[in-house]
């Protein structure tokens, strides 16, 4: 936003908060001409202690029954649920008195409930009770809605894999990352039901209530006998003002790492810890699965037996990569799926049951607990494996600290760690890196590789990044549109791509489609005739792929030019880095291939005849796609 941009929008606040101010300042000089001498103490003391104990029985109530229903209503999206936040705001828009003669036909000495309980909720400490629940209670149930709406479900989840029940999860990761909110909506409603006087007068004149009893007052003896009565209210208002200015210096001064108390026990006893304490050797198990998985417009449908330890599954966004690490978490229903770990079924086991580490594209670290706390929060977290990652991964100076303080690879070494205290026998990877910048990447890529060499776990990564892909899979799974494009080992899939699509998705050059002719060389769709002494196997008319090394694609000088039967005029068209290495692209017959000769790099822009080495160009059979592929 710019200074000239928030200048009228200061003024605007400005005068809005000039006429909020404008009633208190203007009461100050009617002090003076309060009736102080006729003041009746002793009513006014009980109607206060009056409107202070029923405000905090009602928001007692409130909090109690309206978290839960806020809770359900962030959380459910069907047509009851819909109604009935409408209805619980209505006592929002209609006025007090309104809603204290509804509260007569359910509470009044002649209506059901009014006989049942004998007439004592009308008139009664338990009536101005009911009134003031019935007015404030949307206060509160619409913040904590809000509140439980805002929550990322992510946290649930990281906390199911952690192996918390649902009961669990709602107090201790939910709740207290919507608390702030709800506290805020607590205290309105607090307010709200002291400051009640329609609904109160209505249902329950006396005891006096202190607004009830400021009216009477004023009704009896005028505004100089009712000036004193202000002072309790104002007071009151005074004391939320500092409580609230208090708690926000109170969050402010917490955003800085604290190491004392409780915190600075735990940075000692992990900082005890010796980094040479043993990993608990895990069984030779294997992940096979095979998930199904209708969404309506779209549908999952992978399967995957085990040959390494280590997979990524790759492919373009909407494919369903997440889809499937989740359905392998147990975090989405699945249709038919299972998922074995070795001889363990983990398909029928609830995601809280399944002894797995899963961590999300942000990491899902929980805002409100600290390093420590989050490596003590796994329900089987080994004390001992956390005190050896912490030291492992060095993050001992920061245990004591709270996400945000964090930088982005510490948070990924906090999420790292806190799955490994767990000994868990499955790690699942959602584009961990996504968030960072390349070196940054590149490093922690580096890191959890040497990682995966310590560890014997199981690793699913899903990525897009084919690079990434490589370095930290043995095998890859390549999906698009819910299927499988191709799967095989790293350097399978890598040298002999089964179709265009999937050399695409892994960013492979200088690879295309041809047939097999007669004198043993391939011809392309569009004219170009490629000359591989691979080729000499294949039948003619075979289908294949073919893929050219940029180190057999020599660039020629004009005057070296002998025979040109053999050569390929093509432009080069400009110049690209890729992982530090420069390439010229050449423009040959509407392919465009990269070339690692030297020479082409000073002569961008220009044609010129190039010689492609038959030794160079890899070829293998063509893989007609599924219809649902080609389709796709």
């Amino acid at each position: 936003m710019t200074r000239h941009t928030a200048r009228p929008l200061r003024w605007l606040g400005g005068l809005l908060a000039i006429y909020l101010c404008a009633p208190f300042i203007a009461a100050l000089p009617q002090i003076d001409h309060a009736d102080w001498a006729n003041v009746d103490w002793q009513t006014m003391g009980s109607a206060v202690g009056v409107s202070v104990a029923s405000a905090s029985v009602a928001a007692l109530i409130i909090l109690v029954g309206g978290v839960p229903l806020g809770y359900a209503l962030a959380r459910s999206s069907s047509r009851a649920m819909g109604v009935l936040g409408f209805i619980v705001q209505l006592p929002l828009a209609l006025p007090p008195l309104t809603s204290g003669i509804l509260l007569l036909f359910l509470l009044g000495p002649y209506s059901a409930l009014g006989r049942l309980f004998g007439g004592v909720l009308t008139d009664s400490f338990a009536g101005i009770v009911l009134a003031e629940t019935f007015v404030a209670a949307p206060f509160l149930i619409i913040a904590a809605r809000s509140a439980f709406a805002a929550v990322d479900p992510v946290f649930d989840d990281v906390a199911a894999t952690l192996g918390h029940h649902a009961g669990s999860r709602f107090f201790r990761v939910t709740l207290p990352i919507a608390w702030p909110a709800i506290r805020a909506g607590l205290a309105l409603a607090w307010l709200r039901a002291f400051g009640e006087f329609g609904a109160t007068v209505m249902v329950a004149y006396h005891p006096y209530s202190l607004p009830v009893y400021t009216y009477v007052v004023f009704g009896g003896q005028g505004l100089p006998a009712m000036m004193p009565l202000l002072l309790p209210t104002l007071a009151i208002a005074v004391i939320c003002a500092v409580l609230s200015v208090a708690s926000r210096r109170v969050a402010s001064q917490a955003d800085a790492p604290q190491e004392n108390g409780d915190e600075l026990a735990a940075v000692a006893a992990v900082a005890t810890a010796a980094a040479t304490v043993a990993v608990p050797a895990q069984p030779d198990a294997r992940l096979s699965f095979s998930l199904r998985r209708d969404l309506g417009g779209f549908d999952l449908d992978i399967e995957w037996a085990p040959t390494t330890r280590r997979l990524a599954i790759i492919g373009p966004s909407g494919s369903g990569k997440s889809l499937a690490l989740r359905m392998i978490a147990g975090l989405e229903r699945s249709d038919g799926s299972t998922v074995k770990l070795g001889e363990r079924d983990l398909a029928t086991l609830a995601p809280e049951q399944r002894q797995i580490g899963y961590m999300p594209q942000d990491y899902g670290l929980f805002p409100h607990m600290t390093v420590a706390q989050q490596l003590s929060f796994p329900r089987d977290a080994d004390a001992a494996s956390a005190r050896y990652w912490v030291e492992h991964l060095g993050l001992a100076a920061l245990t004591a600290r709270l996400p945000r303080e964090l930088s982005f690879g510490q948070r990924q070494r906090v999420a790292l760690a806190r799955a490994l205290t767990r000994h868990s026998q499955l790690l699942l990877f959602d584009e961990p890196f996504s968030a960072l910048d390349t070196p940054r990447r590149r490093r922690l890529q580096q890191s959890l590789r040497e990682l995966q060499r310590e560890i014997a776990a199981v690793t699913v990564l899903v990525t897009h990044d084919s690079d990434e892909a490589a370095l930290l899979a043995d095998e890859l799974l390549v999906i698009e549109h819910g299927r499988v494009l191709q799967t095989g080992t790293i350097a399978a899939v890598f040298e002999r791509p089964a179709s265009l699509r999937v050399a695409e998705l892994l960013g492979l050059h200088n690879v295309g489609v041809g047939v097999v002719r007669g004198d043993g060389q391939i011809e392309t769709p569009l004219g170009l005739v490629i000359e591989s002494a691979a080729a000499q196997v294949f039948a003619t008319g075979q289908a294949v792929m073919w893929r050219v090394s940029p180190r057999a694609i020599s660039v020629l000088a004009d005057d070296a030019v002998n025979d040109q039967n053999s050569l390929h005029r093509g432009t080069l068209e400009r110049m690209e880095l890729r992982h530090g290495d420069r390439y010229a692209v050449i423009d040959l017959s509407g392919h465009r291939l990269d070339v690692g000769d030297e020479h082409a790099l000073i002569e961008a822009g220009r044609d010129h005849y190039v010689r492609i080495d038959p030794r160079g160009v890899s070829v293998w059979p063509l893989v007609e796609p599924r219809a649902r592929e080609a389709a796709g």
